[in-house]
């Protein structure tokens, strides 16, 4: 049974947990962890040609709403305006499509179940 010190190492392995999972569906991994002066972007893959941001969520429940229910238009605002940052900074030149996705992860960490929602929102 896992238990973790702070709600930071559990992050990081629900992180690890949703990687783990794009990967076995064919994503490539870029990146993780994007900052910027507007926020974090968890993980930065490639689905064949297209780049996609992706969120993670943790819930134990969903008595206060789920993951996706959490995102709301301030996050999509942060997200997508650090997404443009990590563009602008690291590829001036050429960025194909892009896409924001989202995994939802629920239940107990030992046996979660992971929801990942494509196109979850758009830019603009």
């Amino acid at each position: 049974m896992l238990k973790f010190r702070n709600t930071r190492a559990k992050g990081n392995h629900g992180e690890r947990l949703a990687l783990d999972y794009l990967i076995q569906h064919g994503l490539t991994l870029v990146k993780q962890n994007i900052n910027s002066r507007y926020g974090e972007i968890d993980i930065l893959m490639r689905d064949g040609e297209e780049w996609v941001f992706v969120e993670v969520r943790f819930r134990k429940s969903q008595h206060f709403g789920g993951g996706l229910e959490s995102v709301d238009r301030s996050k999509q605002r942060k997200l997508i305006n650090t997404a443009e940052y990590y563009i602008q900074t690291h590829h001036k030149t050429h960025f194909d499509s892009c896409r924001f996705d989202m995994i939802e992860i629920s239940g107990d960490i030992n046996t979660p179940e992971i929801n990942w929602i494509q196109d979850a929102f758009r830019a603009g």
